[in-house]
């Protein structure tokens, strides 16, 4: 079953650059990844969305997924509200809506 994973970020100012670099640099090579996209949702705040073959998919992923983002993690400012420097989700699909 098709599953999603998301991932909030909020990027330490002056860093914007270097963090959406590191994104066009990765190769989405992820086994069971369908495709990614970095979406940028307000000031220094950014998403990634993946949708995958499924869960056990991103499961399998999250040492490659964690690789990633050590590169960039230097990059990202702390969440808040105990949340850290991101605030991953991630699941199956219920309902799929199409055009």
């Amino acid at each position: 079953m098709t599953a999603f994973n998301i991932v909030r970020f909020r990027v330490k100012p002056g860093r914007e650059d270097q963090f959406v670099d590191e994104h066009r640099k990765a190769k989405a090579d992820f086994p069971g990844m369908q495709r990614a996209a970095l979406v940028k949702t307000g000031e220094r705040a950014f998403c990634i969305v993946g949708e995958w073959e499924s869960m056990a998919s991103i499961v399998g992923a999250r040492e490659q997924m964690i690789a990633l983002l050590d590169r960039f993690r230097d990059t990202l400012e702390d969440l808040g509200s105990g949340l850290g420097l991101t605030d991953p989700v991630s699941g199956e699909v219920v309902v799929e809506m199409k055009r």
